[in-house]
């Protein structure tokens, strides 16, 4: 079964700076997905508590090993990710 390098969605967030030429340059920013039992819940903020009591978690701006299994599961119960967020290893 290959492995995969799974990198989370991103959004862009802006102006970066107070500058004005800061406002032509966004910020990517990772989202974190968390699974809880068969739903996933996606979102840039999880405190503590909500990653501790998920059955698994992958924290945004990171790069993950992942399963052909997990990654068909995370391509069908997100909406955000897709092929392109997978590398075969």
């Amino acid at each position: 079964m290959a492995n995969y390098i799974f990198t989370t969605p991103v959004v862009e967030e802006g102006p970066s700076g107070q500058h004005r030429l800061f406002y032509f340059y966004k910020l990517k920013r990772g989202l974190t997905i968390a699974r809880y039992g068969e739903d996933y819940y996606i979102g840039r903020w999880f405190n503590h508590d909500e990653l501790e009591d998920a059955d698994e978690y992958w924290l945004g701006g990171h790069e993950h090993e992942v399963t052909e299994e997990t990654k068909d599961a995370l391509i069908a119960g997100v909406d955000d990710v897709t092929e392109a967020n997978f590398r075969a290893i």
